[in-house]
Parts: structure tokens; sequence; C-alpha cells
């Protein structure tokens, strides 16, 4: 048995089978979930990447700024599995110009950008599942590290984080009388696609399994996503609003 049977998970964020929500889609079949996922853009990859998984499952096309979407997400995601137990926001976008170091000269459009794809779409999302979600359920969203902190080249995206912190809080408080979980992974700098482009990225890679305690493989995303797993799965029925740092320790100490 595993930690995942009969549960039915919707896993977002979908790109390449460097993407986190890849290996937390690959892990929770693996845990017995029944899984959907989504990606948004180059749908003819993700569906390629979708094939690699242990079974490959429904692809869907997801703009979380997209309204049309995201009213239908219910009905697509009803046409593969009869509920949702757990969804999985991977889901992370700011434009070049919010990031690298450019912070003080970002214009609002982008700004509003990277709130919109990258905080706000974790409410957005979590609502358009809700109808799916009629006997409680997890919602787990992927965090960078430590947003109290103001990190190089990190910029609007970090703001973003800070708002996602706090937004998954907010879920937290209204969403658990309906017994739904609201919990954050925050997870060292790994090398995903969505971290390619960040200018100056590599600032944290080449630091970060040195001051990691318990070392950091920025090419390894396994412990991120069992993490994930293990706040799908009902080990976990009394926590929400919380932010589960897997980061090797960096979070924890001065230096």
């Amino acid at each position: 048995m595993g930690i995942l049977d009969g549960k039915r998970i919707l896993v977002t964020g979908v790109l390449t089978d460097a993407s986190i929500g890849f290996h937390v889609a690959r892990l929770a079949q693996q845990e017995g979930a029944s899984v959907v996922v989504t990606g948004f853009g180059r749908m003819s990859l993700v569906e390629r990447i979708a094939k690699r998984l242990p079974e490959t499952p429904p692809v869907l096309e997801l703009d979380v700024t997209s309204t049309e979407h995201l009213d239908g997400l219910a009905g697509k995601v009803a046409e593969h599995v009869d509920g949702l137990d757990g969804v999985v926001h991977s889901i992370g976008f700011a434009p070049q110009s919010a990031m690298g170091g450019n912070f003080m000269n970002t214009p609002w459009d982008d700004v509003a950008t990277a709130v919109q794809i990258s905080t706000y779409s974790l409410k957005s999302l979590t609502a358009a599942c809700l109808p799916l979600m009629k006997n409680g359920g997890s919602v787990v969203g992927l965090d960078f590290d430590n947003a109290t902190q103001a990190w190089p080249v990190y910029d609007w995206m970090g703001v973003a984080k800070a708002g996602l912190e706090s937004t998954a809080r907010y879920l937290a408080k209204y969403l658990g009388p309906d017994g739904v979980r609201v919990n954050l992974v925050a997870a060292g700098p790994l090398k995903t696609m969505a971290a390619k482009s960040i200018p100056g990225f590599e600032e944290f890679t080449n630091v970060w399994p040195e001051k990691a305690p318990l070392g950091w493989d920025v090419a390894d995303p396994e412990p991120t996503a069992k993490a994930c797993v293990a706040l799908l799965s009902d080990w976990f029925p009394a926590t929400t609003g919380e932010i589960v740092h897997v980061d090797g320790g960096v979070h924890a100490v001065g230096g």
C-alpha cells in the first residue's frame, strides 16, 4: 500500500521531466494516486513528458490568467476523476525585467504579471478545484526557501513568493472549516526550467551546497517531491497554513 492509495490528485506546472511537478506526479502515482496533470504553452511537449510517468495521466491545458480556463477546470478534471483529494500548485513566472537586480526599474505591468501568476493563482486554482473537493483534501504549493529575506537577483519574484506564503495562510483560515488543508513546501534552489530563466541564478546554486548543514544537490528534486507527497497524504491531518522547508537546513543557519 502507498500513502496515497485511492487519492485523486491534480498536479500543475508539468513542462519537462526536470519540473518539480513532474516528480510530484511520479511519486504520487507510485504511492497509489490517480493523477491528472496540467501544463501551459508547449502542450505537445507536456504530453510527451507525461508519457514518461509510470502511468500516462490525462493532460489538460491550464492558463491561470484565463478566467475561461479556470471556470472550466473542474468540468475537465471531472471527465477523468470523480473528485479531487489533492491539488499541487507548481506555478510561477516573472518577466525578465522583474529579476536579475532590476528591482528598482521594474514597471508595474511586469510586477502585476509576476504576482498574478505566482501568487494570486494559488487562490484562483484552489477556488477552481473546490467543487471537486467535497470531502476536504490537501492543497500544496511550491515556495522558495525563505521569503522573509531579500535574495540576490530574485527581486519581484521574491515579493511574489512572500505574497504566496500569506495567501496560503488566508486560504488555510477560510478553507479549514471545509476540511481543506493548505501548506507550502519551501525548496532550496533546483535546476528546473523556471530556475534557468532567472538571471544570475548561479549565485544560489554555487553557494547553497556549501551552506546547507545536510548538503544540497541542485539537480535532485526528489526530497522536495517527497515532502509534497507527504503533505498530500493523510499523515498530516491537523497541519495547515504551514511552510515545510526542504533546503538542506539553510533557512535555519546564519551562514
